[in-house]
């Protein structure tokens, strides 16, 4: 399963479903949010500077911080996939027993998945595009604080302040269900006009899958083969491993939506 939205109440087992939590950035169209500095503000305290000891490197004491900084040297392995898209894998972002923890907040309020409908589409002509149910809590919602660790550590894996990120999306995905082709951002062209934009995704995928499930750009590096058909599964793929997340940009640096790379979609479970 995979997190954007709510499914059936019957209990399943990991083994039989993808679970995928979807954290997605918000920024303004005009004035852009994603460029502000809307944080909480924390007043600064006096702090002894340290030495800081990771996996047997030393680092140089931190610098002073600001208001809203952070006093910790901290490092977030990840692997880039690709430029066009802008794509990133963190391998181990997430302990198992957090994703766990996710699983059960979510699986209780799982209902059919919705699809945001372009001009002159309707539910009848869309039927079957996203198959997938899902739910979206809130970090508020979750008493042991599990999902605003998980959110702080996106926020500082990203460079985006937790302020900017929407609520977060658990999707499952059981057996030969999938989304289609398409895009996380809305081209006010195609939506109407937004008050807000999706700067960037990031995806924690919750449980494993032996075979299915990746999730695909089918135009990576901005290839366009005449007569394309997304459906035969040609592009770079990132295979769910639980815990594992996936960080992509649906727009340029510019603020601008990236029209054709940034196209995507979760290919069917199969066991």
């Amino acid at each position: 399963m995979k997190g954007k939205s709510k499914s059936s109440k019957r209990k399943l087992g990991l083994a039989t479903a993808l679970f995928l939590c979807s954290l997605s950035f918000l920024a303004g169209l005009f004035a852009s949010t994603f460029f502000s500095q809307d944080v909480p503000i924390i007043k600064p305290r006096l702090r002894r500077l340290e030495v800081v000891h990771v996996e047997g490197e030393e680092y140089r004491d931190p610098m002073p911080i600001g208001e809203t900084g952070e006093s910790l040297i901290e490092s977030i392995p990840f692997q880039v996939l690709s430029w066009k898209p802008r794509a990133y894998y963190f391998p181990n972002f997430a302990t198992a027993e957090q994703c766990k923890h996710v699983i059960e907040m979510a699986k209780l309020n799982l209902k059919p998945s919705n699809l945001a409908l372009r001009k002159g589409e309707t539910e009848e002509s869309t039927k079957g595009t996203r198959t997938s149910s899902g739910t979206f809590i809130s970090t508020s919602e979750d008493e042991t604080g599990t999902l605003d660790l998980i959110e702080k550590k996106i926020a500082k894996a990203t460079s985006i302040p937790q302020s900017h990120g929407e609520a977060f999306n658990i999707l499952r995905y059981e057996i030969g269900q999938k989304y289609d082709s398409h895009y996380d951002a809305f081209n006010p062209s195609e939506y109407g006009p937004q008050s807000s934009q999706r700067v960037a995704s990031f995806l924690l995928y919750l449980s494993d899958v032996e075979e299915g499930g990746e999730t695909m750009f089918p135009f990576e590096n901005d290839m366009r083969i005449k007569g394309y058909d997304y459906r035969q599964c040609i592009g770079l793929k990132i295979k769910p491993r639980r815990g594992d997340g996936l960080l992509f940009y649906s727009l340029f640096l510019n603020g601008t939506i990236d029209p054709i790379i940034c196209r995507h979609l979760f290919m069917e479970a199969v066991q």
